[in-house]
């Protein structure tokens, strides 16, 4: 009877993990687990520097630069304060949301294809379409209207996703937003178990035919694909650019 009980207790907790991994492409051990709870400043002491400014500054504490100019007047007026260093803006499970860009380098996954830890989101200036949303390194993340947004659902499997690949989160993740609300940023389960990122509950995607940092080729295919805005929102059609693709 004793046994019986140990055995049950032993599944019941392997579900457990395989349900933490159930989304993302690694399973969970318990160490994991308490890592990902870690309070952020033991976690951000690991991964920043302390401020280069300040003698002997504990790290995350800004102290004036030594070199910092005084006013025009020379009575020690104004001194440069550095930029305040990302905070956690929100939490879903286990993925951290930024309250901006990563104050050290991250280099994205060259693969679209494969997810990673860590997410880097840009808004971009354009003049035919406004403003839109890349990653990392620069490649253009796209919407598309058949999906749902309450809840969220990608619409977006199989061969569509070959063409579309959607932009995966593995676990841990952190996301890092620059001129995007980190508040409206989150991910979604896709039917294949992976992890998508969201903006504004719209799962995003690259396309497949976008070779370099900066291409549009995917905008407006079928009149449902659009580069993402930083709201969420579709961006302008560039006009006389309607595209077809046999996949959706």
């Amino acid at each position: 009877m004793t046994m019986h009980s140990r055995t049950t207790k032993v599944v019941v907790t392997l579900a457990g993990l395989a349900c933490l991994a159930a989304c993302g492409s690694r399973v969970e051990t318990p160490a994991d687990a308490i890592a990902g709870q870690l309070p952020v400043a033991e976690t951000r002491s690991v991964e920043a520097p302390p401020p280069a400014a300040g003698p002997g500054g504990l790290a995350g504490v800004a102290e004036p630069s030594a070199s910092a100019s005084p006013t025009a007047s020379g009575q020690g007026g104004e001194v440069e304060i550095p930029d305040a260093k990302p905070t956690v803006a929100k939490t879903q499970k286990w993925v951290k949301i930024f309250s901006g860009p990563s104050d050290k380098d991250i280099k994205p996954n060259e693969d679209k294809t494969q997810g990673s830890n860590t997410v880097e989101l840009n808004a971009v200036e354009n003049e035919q379409i406004g403003t839109f949303v890349t990653d990392g390194a620069g490649r253009t993340l796209y919407r598309f209207d058949n999906d749902n947004t309450k809840p969220p659902k990608s619409t977006c499997n199989g061969s569509c996703a070959t063409a579309w690949p959607p932009l995966l989160i593995k676990s841990p993740g952190k996301i890092f937003p620059k001129g995007i609300d980190p508040k409206i940023i989150g991910y979604v389960e896709r039917a294949d178990g992976h992890c998508q990122v969201t903006i504004n509950g719209w799962p995003v995607y690259y396309f497949v035919a976008d070779a370099k940092p900066g291409d549009l080729n995917g905008q407006g295919v079928n009149d449902k694909w659009f580069a993402v805005a930083p709201t969420g929102g579709k961006t302008k059609a560039i006009p006389g650019f309607p595209l077809t693709n046999p996949t959706n």
